[in-house]
């Protein structure tokens, strides 16, 4: 009899959570699901904080990392373990060849694909990475811009050598008030191309981004964490721990397959991950082991600065600092409010 009542009573329990939670990880019946965006530095404790919501919070996780994609690259990248996959399984990771490329937009593609498909089955999509580009795109979309006109081009190259960049940039400023702030005035590339769109279309970079933001609403509502070390000293300790954990997990063995493989190149996206192309160097002869050391850490570091710069502009983040004591529950507290 009393086993009856605790399952009774258990099972009440769960179509309460149900219905508090609604489909998806809805705030409510009939409200936008909600998608979880962890982001941040790397080395800050992303993955780990991302297991303990896969265990607690009912989420399933899918990578948000441009190196993760590749198939082979799995030391250099700090993917997760087969123990950690295992409990915490990752969507959107070794889908590519190291010799692939693989854009925002395709991400973009895939991501929508893994989000609906981790909905229907009742559960909450967690993307967890450091690529803020992906990010970006997904919450943002992507411009399709007119194609380049070489002659528009050439011109704007000639007027820019003869009457310097400034000159560009005044000129957008004039047309695209938006784009220019967003522009520095010497990036000749983007001045170029971002003259280059009105004159080919007529439109400014800001309408062509506007109208196709308009037109690709997005069928869910994010909820942004982002987990940042405040401690940069700590965070840059991290970094040089991991990396010598690389290096004794096997990192150069790893390397050394893909460099003897023939067919890649420093030039492709996959070898130009952070550490692979440095350990590339030092594979060719043109770096020491201890250069390369240095290198790589270097190199990851300047990654995390880049990151956090794009964190620092980022709208409506939630900041987490894993240092925090109750680190784990102040984050399933702030999740709550938002999902269930």
């Amino acid at each position: 009899m009393v086993a009856m009542e605790k399952t009774v009573a258990m099972e009440k329990t769960v179509a309460m959570e149900k219905t508090r939670a609604g489909p998806s990880g809805s705030a409510k019946a009939g409200g936008p699901p909600r998608v979880i965006c962890l982001m941040g530095a790397t080395a800050s404790g992303k993955t780990d904080l991302a297991v303990a919501l896969v265990e607690q919070a009912n989420c399933e996780i899918i990578s948000v990392d441009s190196a993760l994609i590749y198939r082979g690259m799995d030391i250099g990248t700090a993917k997760p373990d087969a123990e950690t996959l295992a409990r915490a399984p990752h969507r959107l990771i070794d889908i590519r060849d190291p010799s692939e490329a693989y854009s925002a937009a395709e991400f973009r593609r895939d991501v929508l694909v893994q989000i609906a498909e981790i909905q229907a089955a009742g559960r909450t999509p967690l993307l967890v990475g450091g690529t803020m580009l992906y990010f970006k795109a997904l919450l943002e979309g992507l411009a399709e811009l007119p194609p380049s006109d070489p002659m528009v081009r050439e011109r704007l190259l000639a007027e820019a050598e003869r009457d310097g960049l400034a000159s560009l940039h005044r000129r957008l400023a004039a047309i695209d008030p938006a784009s220019a702030r967003r522009i520095h005035p010497n990036d000749p590339q983007r001045l170029q191309r971002a003259l280059e769109v009105y004159e080919v279309s007529g439109c400014t970079l800001t309408e062509l981004w506007e109208r196709q933001r308009r037109d690709r609403q997005l069928p869910f509502r994010p909820v942004q964490l982002c987990v940042e070390l405040r401690d940069r000293a700590l965070l840059h300790a991290r970094i040089a721990a991991r990396f010598e954990l690389m290096l004794e997990l096997g990192f150069e063995a790893e390397v050394r397959a893909l460099f003897e493989r023939g067919d890649l190149h420093p030039d492709l996206p996959s070898i130009r991950c952070v550490g692979y192309r440095q350990m590339w160097e030092y594979l060719a002869g043109d770096v020491s082991r201890d250069g390369m050391i240095e290198r790589s850490v270097v190199a990851t570091r300047q990654l995390a600065k880049r990151q956090l710069t794009w964190l620092r502009r980022w709208p409506d983040l939630h900041r987490v600092d894993p240092q925090e004591r109750n680190f784990i529950g102040n984050v399933l507290k702030l999740l709550g409010e938002h999902i269930i």
